[in-house]
């Protein structure tokens, strides 16, 4: 069973740094993706910022946070990790985890509806 919880999340100033992480807890780890998505405030839907496949640790990232986000993996605590860098106030959401529960996978996706389990979600607000 997957078990994932969101830490990191808080206050930022724009242009500022936060890294939030994502820690398994449950006793199953046997996935082979995990992504982040946000809500933000009003909005229905989430909006993936970032995925990993685990095969090769290989990233995508949609255009709005390209180069200012950085997934990364910890393989030994279950963890993984994305670092926001330059927040912008419209970076403002609810951060939530997610793992595609599918054994090995190629190519991560940033489709939503591909993952299988989810974390409770983590707030980052960016605001001066």
């Amino acid at each position: 069973q997957v078990q994932l919880v969101e830490s990191g999340g808080g206050l930022v100033q724009p242009g500022g740094s936060l890294t939030l992480a994502c820690t398994d807890t449950g006793s199953t780890s046997n996935y082979g993706a995990a992504a982040w998505f946000r809500q933000a405030p009003g909005r229905k839907e989430r909006e993936a910022v970032s995925c990993m496949q685990f095969i090769d640790s290989g990233t995508f990232y949609p255009d709005s946070v390209k180069g200012r986000f950085t997934m990364s993996r910890d393989s030994a605590k279950k963890t993984v990790y994305l670092q926001m860098s330059n927040l912008k106030p419209e970076d403002t959401a609810v951060y939530y985890c997610a793992t595609d529960n599918s054994p090995v996978v190629h190519s991560c996706s940033l489709r939503r509806g591909i993952y299988d389990d989810w974390g409770q979600g983590t707030q980052v607000t960016v605001s001066s």
